[in-house]
């Protein structure tokens, strides 16, 4: 009540349904009697009146039906009218029973009020708000740029209703491949045909914009019907990816210009979510290398199953504080440590690992930059990937961790650079430590290039396009595959579930992306015609071969149930050959490097190195090109 007397809308907004409440209990009793009251009832209902509409008063306040604003009245303000309503009526009819004050009350009209009150007070919301959208929108409806959207699921609707306030957007027609949903209304919008059509509609109804709203389809079809409304030189755009939608990143009418990764979009990865949750929750993980591209996505996906406690640890103070950050900001209701750490500092790890006793450990950390990684760096790239992945792995096999997933390449597949080949050795060493024991299970994942992770080409198109060009690219003929972050974080961790130890799980990359088209649709979604942005071939850079495979030469694989994920049958390792690689490791530190790739060679028979850039092309030029990861 306080409430209601401080606020001057509240007050009216109060006075409103008191007011309503006495019409509703006066016209029940006029339907009652079909608009004829008889004397005795009248006087009954002139006594009961004030009583009725202070209960239902007070009932009102204490179910907060004046804490919003009717200008935004919705579903759950309705849901809650009612509520309110049949609790005044239970109410009533209660303290009319047991008061026993002579009132006699027709049975009837105490069902024919709180309908006809409901009536009332959610019809008089719905028409202010209606009235104040209009006073608003009204104009803008006219005014706004005419847009068909691509789509007419879930995400259009919820697009045509956020667009429906929009002063900016007047949406004309939804355009849908589903035969059934034709000639159909959307919130008033009708579907005018396919996809196809579009090409016989933009003009008739002068429309210059696209919005493809389709985050869940095939991403085959959402690339067919940004290529349409390209074709027709119209300004394309889309809804966020479904993965920003599900993680509540972004709504629904956040539009965005279409970006190349939407054409390289790939579908959504379907997860055993019950058996994640019986591997995560409840239990604590620990997340290796969790500041970089891979083990910070990893880090979001794992929250998501309410482990225990994360412990994301990382060599790098910066990266943890931007993770740190991040989380901080999203309150997540779990327990959280970020810990600085070399995973090569075998103390290190044990004590990590006994204060925290993890079930699961993810093992990101590793020096991924193929170019570094091959000249001036080769020791140092065997120290962290083969060294530093033994040590946590050793150590987490003495505590009984229960699966260890290590994070690899296909960069590791017939090896053609030293960062490939000390991946491919983290991989024996892991099957190695798996032996036939039956602790700890090794697990290895094996992915390509992840859209928009650290070191990825795409945003260095971005910086070149920006400033006018030109785009260097290695060779014509270079191909990648792609997938995103979050599909590969997702998929990493369906591939832990599934592993019984010392499996090479193979993650379904897709059809691979030549790099040259790649640059080509980033010039043209930048608005750029193709002649506009020169293209640059610059030559291989140190270790980087044309084609990325997934398997080696001898290697073959075997389906499992989810169908990204394939098990590579790989050349296995035992723990003897772990210790004599480790020994050799340790030994030539200070040998000349030319001399460790050679002997490289003899621990990863597939490593096969090349030992120039380009004749064609010279070094210094070479080294100011895209590298690609």
């Amino acid at each position: 009540m306080k409430q209601a007397l401080i606020n001057p809308r509240t007050f009216l907004a109060l006075l409103h349904d008191v007011v309503v409440a006495a019409i509703a209990w006066v016209a029940a009793y006029l339907l009652r009697f079909n608009f004829t009251i008889p004397v005795e009832h009248f006087q009954n209902m002139l006594q009961s009146l004030p009583y009725v509409v202070l209960l239902q008063g007070v009932v009102f306040i204490v179910f907060g039906l004046y804490r919003g604003m009717w200008r935004f009245s919705s579903m759950s303000d309705l849901k809650l009218i009612i509520l309110a309503i049949g609790s005044a009526a239970l109410v009533i009819t209660a303290s009319l029973f047991m008061l026993s004050s002579g009132i006699i009350i027709p049975r009837s009209v105490l069902i024919l009020d709180p309908l006809l009150l409901t009536i009332m007070m959610g019809g008089s919301r719905l028409a202010y708000r209606a009235w104040k959208e209009h006073q608003q929108y009204g104009t803008a409806f006219k005014q706004g740029a005419p847009v068909i959207i691509l789509g007419a699921g879930e995400a259009a609707i919820t697009l045509v209703k956020d667009l429906a306030r929009s002063t900016q957007w007047r949406v004309v027609g939804l355009l849908d491949d589903d035969k059934s949903m034709l000639g159909r209304e959307v919130l008033g919008i009708k579907v005018l045909g396919t996809i196809e059509r579009l090409a016989d509609l933009h003009q008739g109804y002068e429309v210059k914009h696209v919005i493809v709203a389709m985050p869940s389809v095939h991403h085959q079809m959402r690339r067919q019907a940004i290529e349409l409304a390209n074709q027709l030189d119209l300004d394309v755009l889309t809804v966020p990816a479904i993965d920003d939608l599900m993680s509540g990143k972004v709504s629904i009418s956040q539009i965005r210009k279409v970006d190349v990764e939407d054409l390289l979009g790939r579908d959504a990865v379907k997860l055993d979510d019950f058996g994640l949750r019986g591997l995560i929750e409840g239990h604590a993980v620990l997340v290796s290398g969790a500041g970089g591209s891979i083990g910070s996505e990893l880090c979001r996906q794992i929250v998501k199953f309410k482990p225990s406690t994360l412990v994301c640890l990382d060599i790098s103070e910066f990266s943890l504080y931007n993770l740190e950050q991040e989380f901080s900001a999203l309150n997540i209701p779990i327990k959280l440590e970020y810990m600085t750490g070399d995973v090569k500092n075998s103390q290190r790890m044990k004590d990590l690992l006994a204060q925290f006793k993890p079930a699961v450990v993810f093992h990101a950390a590793a020096y991924k930059h193929v170019p570094l990684m091959e000249n001036g760096n080769v020791w140092e790239a065997l120290s962290n990937n083969v060294i530093g992945t033994h040590t946590i792995a050793n150590a987490c096999k003495e505590a009984g961790v229960k699966k260890f997933v290590l994070i690899s390449t296909d960069k590791a597949v017939n090896p053609t650079n030293v960062m490939g080949a000390t991946k491919r050795l983290a991989e024996m060493v892991c099957q190695g430590l798996q032996g036939h024991d039956e602790g700890t299970r090794f697990v290895v994942v094996r992915f390509g290039n992840v859209l928009g992770s650290s070191g990825s080409v795409i945003p260095k198109f971005r910086e070149q396009i920006a400033k006018g060009g030109p785009i260097t690219i290695t060779h014509p003929e270079i191909t990648r595959y792609f997938m995103s972050i979050p599909e590969a974080a997702q998929l990493v961790m369906q591939a832990g579930l599934m592993s019984n130890g010392g499996e090479i799980f193979v993650l379904d990359m897709g059809e691979p992306v030549k790099i040259a088209n790649l640059a080509a649709d980033m010039i043209r979604l930048s608005g750029l015609q193709a002649d506009e942005i020169k293209i640059e071939y610059v030559g291989l850079r140190p270790g980087e071969k044309l084609y990325e495979e997934l398997l080696a030469d001898d290697e073959h694989t075997m389906p499992t149930p989810h169908e990204k994920l394939r098990i590579a049958q790989a050349r296995q390792a035992d723990n003897t050959w772990v210790n004599s690689l480790l020994k050799w490791i340790a030994n030539c530190q200070s040998a000349n490097e030319s001399l460790i790739k050679n002997e490289l060679k003899f621990w990863v028979e597939e490593y096969s190195p090349q030992h120039q850039v380009n004749v064609d092309v010279p070094i210094a030029q070479a080294a100011t090109t895209v590298t690609l990861h």
